[in-house]
């Protein structure tokens, strides 16, 4: 009877890890292409854009351009396949920062809510990592700087 229950037991802790795991393969996915879509929209546009867009750094609107398309569309990729996921998470989570408090700051809320959501997602996944259906734990195993 014990070992039916130990099974058990086991068997219920795989189903809610590989529940989790598709969770957050869903959650990689969903960000990480609505972000990579809202990226290549500014890369399309980059010789018009480079003009006017914001400089909250001052470094340059060229400069900032070129470090939000490289946060939203290569850092994206990275976090779609779930490949070295916390350094690709802190670019992401800086644009939002600054999307959030400074770009849309003085904004209403309505504004802010999707740099807030994103930057919720990306918080939450950084600390929990990218889960077993990622190349990062493909690669790394148990070991995976994300665990």
């Amino acid at each position: 009877m014990f070992w039916g229950l130990e099974r058990y037991t086991l068997m219920k802790a795989h189903l809610y890890q590989t529940k989790t795991d598709i969770g957050l393969l869903l959650f990689r996915l969903a960000f990480g292409i609505g972000m990579m879509v809202h990226g290549l929209q500014k890369l399309s546009k980059f010789g018009a854009l480079s003009e006017s867009f914001p400089d909250p750094l001052g470094i340059g609107s060229v400069a900032s351009l070129s470090l939000a398309v490289f946060a939203e569309v290569f850092c994206s990729l990275l976090l779609v396949i779930g490949f070295l996921t916390p350094l690709a998470l802190i670019p992401l989570i800086i644009t939002m920062v600054v999307a959030l408090f400074v770009i849309h700051g003085a904004d209403p809320w309505s504004k802010k809510e999707l740099a807030f959501t994103y930057l919720a997602v990306y918080s939450g996944l950084l600390f929990s990592g990218p889960g077993k259906l990622s190349l990062d734990y493909r690669l790394f195993g148990a070991s995976a700087p994300t665990d």
